[in-house]
C-alpha cells in the first residue's frame, strides 16, 4: 500500500466535531451531557427562506446552474454585499459556493504555490492551518492577544510579515474568541499587505453578529485592498441555514474566473433551489436577523455574568460571533485536560483552546448559540466542578 500524500497526511478532525462524537457516544450510555461545544444557531432556517426552497423544488430548480452561481442571485449578493459594507461591487466579482468552506480552500489553491508563507490567526479557525498545507504552503500563525480583544500582536504580525508572504488570512468577527478587529489595526495590516503585495483573505461569516450597536468593518472597506482582498461570507451563521451549504466569495474578476474554474472542476456548482433560499434570505425581511442578534446579546451577557463568577475564570466581553473564551490558565492544567474532565466528570461539553491552535493554551471555548437554559445548567455545572477542584 502506497502512502498518502503531504496533501492530506497532516489534516486532523475538527474539535467540534470529535467532541461532539464523544458527547454523543456518552448520551448513547445514558449520561446526560450538555452541550456548549458545537458553533451552530439554535434557531431554525426562516419559514419564507425554507418555503423559497421548497419552492424552487416544487418549479423544478433541481437542475444543474452556472458554476459561479446563478446570474440574478450573483446580483444581489454583489447589491447586498456592498450595501452592508459600503463598497461597490459588481455582480462578475461573485462566486457562489456550497458554504463557505470552499471560499476558504479555493482561493488558497488559486493563490498560495508551495512554499508560500501564509499568515493566519492563532487561535483561529482550524481550517485555516488545513488549507494552507494542502495547497502546499508554509503556515505562520500570528497570536491573538487577550489584553487587545483577541485582535492580533501587530509586534509579532509585522516580524512574521516577509517577501514570502503569499496571503493573509482575517477572521473578524472571530471564532473562537468572539474578537473583533478594530478599524486602525485592519489599517495597519492593509499598509504591510500593500508593502509586500500580498493577498488578503478575509472570513467574514459572522460580520452581522455584532452586538452593543457595533459593528465589525471589512479590510476591504480601506483604500486600495479591494484589489487585493478575497471576501468570504455565507448564510450558515447569520440566517442559521448550516444543512444548506450556501456560500459566496467576493474577489477581483480575474480571480473570480479563475475560482469558477475551480468549481467546474471540483463541485460542478451549487445546488439550484439553495440559491433561490439564498436569494430570499437577502431580498425578504431582516427582521429575522435583528432579534436573533439580541437574542444572542442577551444570551451572551449572561452566559459572561455566570462565567466571570466562577473563582479563578476570567472571560472578555465577546463583541461579535457566539463564543466565549474565558481563560482558565489559573488551574494549572492544560485546555485539553480541563475540557476533557469537565465532559468526563461535569457532563458539560466545551472545546479546548489548543482545538484553535497552540495559542489557544489556557482558555476554553463556550458556545451561547443554545438557550438561557442550557447555558444556565451548563455553567453551573461547570461551575460546581471548578469549586471542586
Amino acid at each position: 500500500m502506497q502512502p498518502f500524500t503531504d496533501r492530506v497526511t497532516p489534516l486532523r478532525p475538527e474539535g467540534a466535531y470529535a467532541v461532539l462524537a464523544q458527547a454523543q457516544a456518552l448520551e448513547a450510555q445514558g449520561r446526560k451531557i450538555v452541550h456548549l461545544e458545537i458553533g451552530q444557531p439554535d434557531f431554525p432556517t426562516p419559514a419564507n427562506v425554507s418555503e423559497a426552497g421548497i419552492a424552487a423544488i416544487r418549479l423544478g430548480k433541481t437542475k444543474y446552474t452556472p458554476p459561479a452561481g446563478i446570474p440574478q442571485f450573483r446580483a444581489i449578493i454583489a447589491d447586498y454585499a456592498g450595501r452592508l459594507r459600503g463598497l461597490k461591487i459588481d455582480p462578475a466579482q461573485v462566486v457562489v459556493s456550497c458554504g463557505s468552506k470552499p471560499g476558504l480552500f479555493f482561493p488558497t489553491l488559486a493563490l498560495v504555490a508551495s512554499g508560500d508563507e501564509v499568515l493566519y490567526p492563532d487561535p483561529g479557525f482550524p481550517t485555516y492551518e488545513a488549507m494552507i498545507r494542502v495547497a502546499g504552503g508554509i503556515p505562520v500563525p500570528v497570536p491573538l492577544r487577550e489584553e487587545k480583544q483577541f485582535s492580533f500582536d501587530l509586534d509579532v504580525f509585522d516580524a512574521s510579515i516577509s517577501e514570502r508572504t503569499k496571503l493573509i488570512v482575517l477572521n473578524s468577527p472571530g471564532n473562537p474568541t468572539g474578537g473583533v478587529i478594530p478599524f486602525e489595526d485592519l489599517e495597519h495590516i492593509a499598509g504591510k499587505a500593500r508593502q509586500h503585495n500580498c493577498w488578503v483573505l478575509s472570513d467574514e461569516i459572522y460580520t452581522q453578529l455584532v452586538y452593543d450597536g457595533d459593528s465589525a468593518h471589512s479590510i476591504a472597506e480601506i483604500d486600495e485592498m479591494l484589489e487585493r482582498t478575497v471576501i468570504v461570507d455565507g448564510f450558515s451563521k447569520t440566517y442559521s441555514m448550516t444543512g444548506w451549504r450556501l456560500g459566496y466569495m467576493i474577489t477581483p474578476v480575474a480571480l473570480a474566473e479563475r475560482l469558477e474554474l475551480l468549481i467546474t472542476h471540483a463541485t460542478g456548482c451549487t445546488a439550484a433551489f439553495t440559491q433561490y433560499a439564498g436569494m430570499e434570505a437577502l431580498t425578504g425581511s431582516q427582521d429575522f436577523v435583528a432579534g436573533m442578534v439580541s437574542e444572542y446579546q442577551r444570551r451572551r451577557d449572561r452566559m459572561l455574568e455566570l462565567v466571570n463568577a466562577i473563582p479563578g475564570v476570567h472571560a472578555q466581553k465577546p463583541q461579535g460571533a457566539f463564543y466565549i473564551f474565558p481563560n482558565v490558565k489559573s488551574y494549572g492544567l492544560s485546555s485539553k485536560e480541563i475540557a476533557t474532565r469537565l465532559i468526563d466528570e461535569a457532563g458539560v461539553a466545551v472545546l479546548a483552546g489548543t482545538d484553535f491552535g497552540a495559542g489557544g493554551e489556557g482558555y476554553l471555548r463556550l458556545v451561547y448559540a443554545v438557550s438561557m437554559e442550557v447555558i444556565e445548567e451548563g455553567v453551573e455545572k461547570m461551575a460546581a466542578w471548578f469549586k471542586a477542584f
